[in-house]
């Protein structure tokens, strides 16, 4: 393929100023015939692709050597890093039974091969334990279904985040928090999956900050966005349930918000939590967070997840940015701690993205790894 002639012009992105658009037009309109119309030089005509081997080993040196040089290559998040050495990739990959070089998945934009060592590898720079691989691999065969819009959500100007729901016995496997303070920092699990994904989503997809990445804004939770189900606190059956799978299984579900509100509702009664949940989803996917409090009011008087939704679908406000609110726009989750507060994680405009479930995978010897790991938790002392 030629190599491309890049062209800049004047007019400021998405600009909707008619003699602002036509002045840059027909400024750029020179440059853009020159382009089209000069011959190709012998380096256009047949460009040579550099390709380079790389060792095993690209660095050596301190703790803080190896972060700063890993930081200069733009291949963290900003945060202090694990080293990915070989001890370490090897032990994280004791967490799948699928060989070092088994591509999960090809990321788009630059369709870099997510094989089993490369996430094994930002797993452990985003300090995971290797109880956490069955989750994300589920996560990049989620991140690769179509049905996501990965392909748009990661390169917009409109900064969405990938959002992870965790569901079956892996989240208290591995420690997942389902309850109070569920998207607060302090919990291993919730933070690292997330950021291990957004470190896959920069070192192999190829989506780096203002050149794929093109977030006007950007937005905090690309650090980290997961959450488990409180199944054992909900009067209803379980997401991934309701999505196909068996209450048995472990299973994700994804997609992408880009903006994060709570508040609470005027009246406790079921009524009430049910008005307030309905005027929290005007955009096109949302995720209303209900606590079990909440659910157990909703339950008592008679409201199952079915009659909710029916509920959000009649009365939810409806935005000039939206189409109409259609029962796979939004899925309901119980989750958090006790008291009255409420959730939802929004989608903003139509992109023909849906939300994915994929069954996480456990490897044979599962039983053993999460004897060893799980009693990895916070002990908080008390006053």
């Amino acid at each position: 393929m030629p190599g491309l002639r890049i062209l800049g012009e004047s007019v400021a992105c998405e600009s909707t100023v008619a003699a602002d658009i036509e002045a840059g037009v027909d400024a750029a309109m020179p440059e853009i015939i020159a382009a089209l119309t000069k011959p190709l030089t012998p380096s256009e005509k047949s460009p040579k692709q550099k390709v380079e081997k790389p060792s095993r080993i690209i660095f050596k040196g301190s703790n803080q050597e190896v972060n700063h040089f890993f930081y200069g290559k733009g291949w963290t998040d900003g945060m202090p890093i694990v080293p990915p050495t070989e001890k370490a990739v090897a032990e994280m990959m004791a967490g799948t039974d699928l060989p070092a070089d088994h591509v999960v998945a090809s990321m788009v934009p630059k369709l870099g091969k997510a094989t089993v060592e490369k996430i094994a590898v930002n797993a452990v720079m985003a300090g995971a334990l290797p109880t956490y691989m069955p989750v994300l691999i589920a996560a990049v065969q989620a991140l690769a279904d179509p049905k996501t819009r990965f392909d748009v959500f990661q390169t917009s100007t409109g900064s969405w985040a990938p959002f992870f729901a965790v569901n079956g016995p892996v989240r208290n496997d591995i420690n997942v928090n389902c309850g109070s303070g569920v998207f607060s920092p302090g919990n291993m699990a919730n933070a690292v999956i997330g950021r291990a994904v957004g470190l896959m989503v920069k070192n192999i997809a190829g989506v780096r900050k203002g050149i794929e990445d093109m977030g006007v804004l950007g937005n905090p939770e690309k650090y980290s966005l997961v959450l488990g189900e409180y199944e054992e606190e909900s009067p209803w059956e379980p997401l991934h349930v309701e999505r196909g799978f068996k209450k048995e299984d472990s299973a994700l579900t994804v997609f992408f918000p880009n903006s994060y509100s709570q508040t609470i509702p005027a009246q406790t009664s079921a009524q009430g939590i049910a008005e307030r949940l309905a005027s929290m989803s005007p955009f096109s996917l949302s995720c209303l967070v209900v606590i079990p409090d909440h659910a157990r009011i909703l339950s008592s008087e008679g409201w199952s997840k079915k009659r909710l939704r029916e509920f959000i679908l009649k009365n939810a406000p409806r935005g000039e940015m939206r189409r109409t609110l259609q029962d796979e726009d939004f899925i309901v989750v119980v989750a958090g701690g006790p008291g009255v507060w409420m959730a939802a994680l929004k989608s903003s405009g139509g992109f023909g993205n849906s939300f994915v479930t994929k069954k996480i995978e456990l490897p044979r010897n599962w039983d053993k790894l999460v004897a060893k790991y799980k009693a990895l938790v916070p002990n908080y002392e008390y006053y």
